[in-house]
């Protein structure tokens, strides 16, 4: 029984939903990994008069295939989509099935398209929360598009091709052999690398917004929905849609949810913002804002929006050291996300640069998982909260060093060690290592503003207490703001905030 009972019956339920007949094409040895996969074979065989199993030989053992009857679809599960893949396994089974997919006509079309031979490989970890919405989109792709295969490896079951192919980051996609992407990308991310996704011309014609909203993240998911609840022209320009929250794992909290995951948040909110009337516009970098008769936000693509009032609600991303090494050795060693790449470094010797919560948090996670963690702290304490650092202390395999500079990441294809400057003796040390995992804070994505907003000497826009700018009709909230404690729940309060700021603006003027 490689399934448990709960499991079990939420599965149950869903293979009542499957269509038509899908067959199971398994390629399994005698290793432990491939009496698992037979087990769960065979388990959704006996669950599904729809399921039928037949075994083959594929370009990998072990591994499986999800067919229609008679047609190869190139949908490929090489290793056991458990974890955070079991939605992935559920979804192909219905979609090969004949099921609908929850996808825009507009999307389907544009996959449907797509002329030539591609075929995906992605590198997953079952730990990987950013991994299911690739292995997601390429399986929809494969299904839709019969010149598209993708084959789903998990690095925990294959070490030695991990290995051989120095990946060192998870999700890592290659098309035909040759590196195509690594980390979170979604379906129209990917169609967008394809060559088909929304060019300016797409955005001419659109009317003035009364409210627009630069960034999709809690904030601006927030703003909009108080927006548009006013009975408000509003629009969202996102480059992503749930910003940094999708690269966040355990949220303990957001009061009123005991514990949630940051893709199952972001889903939650996209749903609630997709109740209301507003235009959602992804896969859109904001390059200008400009306040002339209405407040002009040009895009990178070229394209110019208007509207009477704008909410910038534009986030922050992770802060680089900046050091040698850094930017060379990045998915090749240096690593930002301990929950997706930590597998990926098992039995082997990793730093953390950062002493704050999530630097500790980090650190606590990574000891499960590796050999030794090093943690680097620039000032003379940790900063983490003190029973973080009781559990950090209790470890036996973590090092603390504090008062440390760090001085270049060393390695010649991939990291190989670490060098840092002791700040009272200004010694030089060097630990040797094959991981870097970067948590040093918060940049605001606020760079494209010029000097047309306010903002403090750390790129902050600074708000008042009715989120307004110094530019009369612009309002910001969130991580981007000089608001001094970057939370989830407090970059809704501000999004809210801003956002009744707006209103009141509108009716004033």
């Amino acid at each position: 029984m490689l399934l448990e009972a709960d499991i079990k019956a939420q599965l149950n339920q869903y293979l009542q939903l499957m269509e038509g007949d899908v067959l199971l094409k398994v390629s399994a040895g005698s290793d432990e990994t491939s009496r698992d996969m037979l087990a769960l074979v065979d388990e959704l065989a006996t669950m599904s008069s729809r399921i039928k199993v037949e075994t083959t030989e594929l370009e990998r053992t072990p591994s499986f295939s999800v067919n229609r009857v008679g047609e190869d679809t190139g949908v490929i599960f090489a290793g056991i989509p458990l974890g955070h893949e079991f939605t992935s396994l559920v979804l192909a089974l219905l979609q090969v099935s004949g099921r609908a997919p929850k996808v825009e006509q507009k999307v389907i079309d544009q996959i449907k398209n797509i002329k030539g031979d591609y075929r995906f490989e992605s590198y997953i970890s079952l730990s990987c929360h950013n991994c299911p919405d690739v292995v997601q989109a390429l399986n929809l792709m494969s299904v839709l598009n019969p010149n598209i295969s993708h084959t789903m490896i998990d690095g925990g079951a294959f070490k030695e091709e991990v290995e051989s192919k120095e990946i060192m980051a998870v999700p890592t996609v290659l098309l035909n052999g040759e590196a195509f992407g690594s980390g979170r990308m979604t379906l129209e991310e990917i169609l967008a690398k394809l060559g088909s996704g929304p060019d300016a011309s797409e955005f001419a014609d659109k009317d003035p917004y009364d409210v627009l909203i630069v960034g999709g993240g809690p904030a601006g998911a927030s703003a909009a929905i108080y927006a548009a609840r006013k009975g408000i022209r509003t629009g969202i320009v996102a480059e992503r849609f749930g910003g940094q929250v999708m690269d966040t794992m355990g949220i303990e909290n957001f009061i009123s949810v005991k514990k949630t995951e940051g893709p199952k948040l972001v889903a939650s909110l996209e749903e609630h913002v997709k109740d209301y009337n507003i235009d959602v516009m992804n896969l859109q970098r904001a390059a200008r804002l400009e306040k002339k008769d209405f407040i002009e936000v040009e895009l990178e693509n070229g394209a110019v929006l208007k509207s009477k009032s704008v909410i910038l609600a534009t986030g922050a991303r992770w802060r680089n050291v900046g050091v040698p090494g850094e930017a060379e050795f990045k998915n090749k060693g240096v690593a930002y996300c301990p929950h997706c790449d930590g597998p990926l470094f098992e039995g082997k010797d990793v730093a953390v640069i950062g002493g704050g919560n999530s630097g500790i948090e980090a650190a606590i996670d990574l000891a499960g998982i590796v050999k030794h963690v090093t943690v680097l702290e620039f000032m003379p304490e940790l900063k983490a909260d003190a029973v973080l650092q009781e559990r950090l202390y209790s470890l036996p395999n973590v090092t603390v060093l504090k008062n440390v500079q760090t001085k270049e990441i060393t390695g010649t294809d991939k990291v190989e060690g670490i060098s840092y400057i002791d700040r009272e003796t200004e010694e030089v040390g060097h630990v040797e290592l094959q991981g870097v995992f970067v948590q040093i804070g918060l940049v605001p994505n606020t760079d494209w503003l010029g000097d047309t907003i306010e903002r403090t000497k750390f790129g902050e826009i600074v708000t008042d207490k009715h989120g307004a700018t110094n530019v009369p009709g612009v309002f910001a909230a969130g991580d981007c703001t000089n608001n001094p404690y970057k939370q989830i729940i407090i970059s809704m309060g501000s999004g809210a905030n801003a956002s009744l700021g707006a209103f009141d603006y509108l009716i004033r003027n």
